[in-house]
């Protein structure tokens, strides 16, 4: 086996039918468009049109063109142009993928995986109505410690001071030498 083939393979084995799906419905549902029967999610998302569509009931006008023909580098542009406006909605850089991740579906996983990171974004936006994808994330839990808390952690003494109930290392001879013995 190629090491090529080794890494195709590694990759497609990291995509998750069931997160596919998801995905899927989400922007069908957001879209109120269903997938064309019989076409994998991938091949229909290939060229970026729905994506921007997506991008553009999400946040109206953050793909002002949308290209539906002209060629590979114009469909690449929608990808682009989706991409862009991903991150001024608010996602992650590290949750991006490459254009050709998508276009030449190298790794549909990471594309799924942005799209989680745009539906979890979407709870950030009082804006939204939903529906959403993926969990809420968390809310921030922002505490305060009074002057007199924090003073009184600093008597106490951690275990990484070198105590831990009593346990030592006594004995373990982390220092002693060896003995090296040659043979004639």
């Amino acid at each position: 086996m190629s090491l090529e083939r080794a890494i195709r393979a590694k990759i497609a084995g990291k995509r998750d039918p069931q997160q596919e799906k998801e995905a899927q419905e989400w922007i069908e549902t957001v879209l109120g468009e269903k997938f064309p029967s019989g076409v994998l999610f991938e091949d229909h998302i290939k060229d970026g049109q729905v994506l921007c569509k997506l991008m553009n009931k999400l946040a109206p006008g953050s793909c002002p063109k949308i290209n539906t023909s002209g060629g590979q580098f114009k469909m690449m542009e929608n990808i682009n142009a989706f991409l862009k406006a991903m991150t001024a909605y608010g996602v992650p850089d590290v949750d991006l993928f490459q254009t050709v991740d998508l276009w030449e579906k190298k790794d549909i996983a990471q594309v799924t995986t942005a799209l989680f990171a745009l539906g979890r974004q979407t709870y950030k936006h009082a804006e939204w109505p939903g529906p959403y994808l993926g969990p809420k994330p968390a809310d921030e839990c922002k505490r305060e410690f009074t002057e007199e808390q924090l003073r009184a952690g600093e008597s106490i003494i951690g275990l990484q001071a070198g105590s831990n109930k009593g346990a030592t290392q006594a004995g373990q001879n982390i220092g002693a030498s060896r003995k090296i013995l040659l043979g004639k």
